[in-house]
């Protein structure tokens, strides 16, 4: 394989540089982008200034990701407890992210991309639902990366809603109490139909899901760095692979 670009896949020594190998890289890796107010007033500078130096971030991480040939990125943009956060704070939030959306709109159709976004959207601006629907049916034909965003989130609020769509079934007759599974709750979760997370990586410091996928991730690897998101880069990243590579996954079984 050879690199024709700076956003072609990346070639054996290009991961060898990095630390990498093909074998290792996980399908799917979700973030806890957290520390972008802690980031921002550690230098003097109000909440704000952290959450746009967020979003730069966001890019080259993606951009890495697809060319690593990650299937499936995840990343934990608002959740739905965000929601008690000042006013002024949260309007900030919307107009940032309706303003990433339209500039990255052509960068993500160029990158083969396929766009998603999970949580409710109770609560969120018209012109950001707007945006998101316009990228979503842009890219629905994309076949490279999925870049899903995780807006208005909250896993218990998931399982909850998809509780409430499986009583709903077994109420009209359409299934029978009996019949549900493990698969039967997947199926019916925001993520439906989506490979569950391989990683989970969380940037500042915490060490908590802060309910964050909380099915899918039963069985995922936990990273946790203290950089704040703002500073995590391409070379903090390579640094959380390298160590997803170094671990034995059993599933509740044993190594063989």
């Amino acid at each position: 394989m050879s690199s024709t670009g700076p956003d072609a896949p990346y070639t054996d020594a290009e991961l060898v540089s990095w630390g990498l190998s093909r074998g290792t890289i996980p399908r799917s890796v979700a973030i806890i982008m957290d520390g972008n107010g802690r980031w921002a007033v550690s230098r003097g500078q109000d909440r704000g200034a952290g959450h746009l130096a967020g979003v730069e971030r966001v890019r080259p991480l993606v951009t890495m990701s697809a060319r690593l040939g990650i299937s499936r990125l995840t990343l934990y943009c608002l959740s739905s407890e965000n929601w008690k956060r000042p006013e002024a704070e949260l309007a900030f939030l919307m107009e940032l992210f309706e303003r990433f959306l339209q500039h990255e709109h052509d960068e993500i159709l160029r990158q083969n991309i396929r766009f998603t976004v999970i949580g409710r959207s109770a609560g969120l601006t018209e012109p950001v639902l707007k945006q998101i629907e316009r990228t979503r049916s842009a890219t629905a034909a994309n076949t490279g990366l999925e870049l899903c965003l995780a807006v208005n989130y909250g896993s218990r609020a998931e399982i909850t809603d998809a509780v409430v769509e499986i009583a709903s079934k077994v109420r009209a007759g359409e299934l029978s109490p009996l019949d549900i599974t493990e698969t039967t709750i997947s199926n019916h979760l925001y993520t439906r139909g989506c490979i569950d997370p391989d990683l989970v990586i969380r940037t500042a410091g915490e060490m908590r899901l802060s309910n964050y996928l909380l099915w899918q991730v039963s069985y995922a690897e936990l990273w946790v760095t203290e950089t704040h998101w703002p500073d995590f880069d391409e070379a903090e990243f390579a640094r959380a692979l390298r160590d997803y590579a170094s671990r034995t996954r059993r599933f509740g079984g044993l190594a063989e």
